[in-house]
């Protein structure tokens, strides 16, 4: 199971502590990091992704909505929101084998990441988010199940993701599981 760890330094108070929680995930076998860090401009987002580049022996890099940032820093890759512009787009100017998922909120969504070229797309909410508040009604193991039928791209489980739930969401059909609370708590 892929597990993907989406980044809030200000819930652990400080880059610091984010550097270290990263450094500890990944030496504990998480396969991502999604930069998620949405109120630091380019300059300062780009710092914070190199810092996180250097600790991660083992994890893949993601920089969310900045495709801009993640190339400058040589991350592996890039997150979309479900409105951007399909990883199709962005295609003829990333390398080879650079990462983009799609954050995916029902199944038609989902489809267009498909179709768009995207690699992965993360389906929330599964469950009732833990880290924010959220007024989409969860989909529940069943919605996570449909998902994860409609397309062949890897579906991971996103929104209440808990060590005592990620078995059922793999059970599900999904590919893995992401979270902020899950992974810095």
């Amino acid at each position: 199971m892929i597990r993907c760890h989406i980044t809030d330094r200000r819930a652990l108070g400080s880059t610091g502590a984010l550097l270290e929680r990263i450094a500890r995930n990944d030496a504990s076998g998480v396969d991502l990091v999604q930069v998620r860090e949405k109120d630091l401009g380019g300059r300062e987002l780009s710092v914070l992704v190199a810092e996180i580049l250097a600790v991660c022996r083992r994890a893949r890099v993601v920089v969310n909505s900045r495709v801009d940032v993640a190339l400058a820093c040589g991350a592996h890759g890039a997150h979309l929101p479900a409105d951007s512009p399909p990883p199709a787009v962005w295609r003829p100017i990333t390398p080879a084998g650079f990462l983009m998922g799609v954050s995916c909120h029902n199944i038609a969504e989902l489809k267009e990441a498909e179709a768009g070229g995207s690699n992965y797309a993360l389906f929330a909410p599964v469950f009732r988010p833990l880290s924010k508040h959220d007024t989409r009604v969860p989909h529940g193991l069943d919605g996570l199940r449909a998902a994860c039928a409609a397309v062949r791209i890897p579906v991971y489980a996103l929104g209440g993701i808990t060590a005592e739930n990620a078995s059922l969401c793999q059970a599900a059909g999904a590919a893995g599981v992401a979270g902020i609370t899950l992974f810095q708590s």
